[in-house]
């Protein structure tokens, strides 16, 4: 199939748009690095249970230290992340945060120019354009 990635985009959307509503009643009254502590714990849980009924024998073992390195670098990531998410929805409204978060995008497009060397092009630019004046429109209150 050769729009799964497509598939697999938009259920990620549609969980993350979830993420949001379920994070901000989850974090009212509580610290929100506790918070993101506790849901990170159950994600951990989940991924391990996922990936140990789902991996092939003896994939883990033939991880190469170059992969270990990036997962780590991009986990650590995510734990900021997530901290940084947390605190937003604890401070301000679901609807004002997450199109804020979404600005990644921003950073997804120059990251992959820069290190990927992915295609910077004349859409990307204009649809990052779209996403910024989306994002600023949707949080502006």
């Amino acid at each position: 199939m050769s729009n799964s990635w497509l598939f697999w985009s938009l259920l990620s959307a549609l969980f993350a748009g979830a993420t949001a509503v379920l994070a901000k009643v989850g974090v009212t009254g509580v610290d929100s690095n506790l918070a993101t502590a506790i849901r990170t714990t159950v994600i951990l849980v989940f991924a391990w249970a996922i990936a140990l009924v789902t991996a092939r024998p003896g994939a883990l073992a033939a991880l190469g230290s170059r992969t270990w390195v990036f997962l780590a670098l991009s986990g650590i990531a995510t734990g900021f992340s997530w901290l940084c998410y947390f605190r937003a929805l604890q401070l301000g409204q679901a609807s004002q945060v997450a199109p804020i978060d979404k600005l990644s995008v921003i950073f997804v497009l120059a990251f992959a120019a820069l290190f990927l060397h992915e295609p910077l092009t004349l859409r990307s630019g204009l649809g990052g354009l779209l996403i910024v004046a989306g994002a600023i429109v949707l949080a502006w209150k």
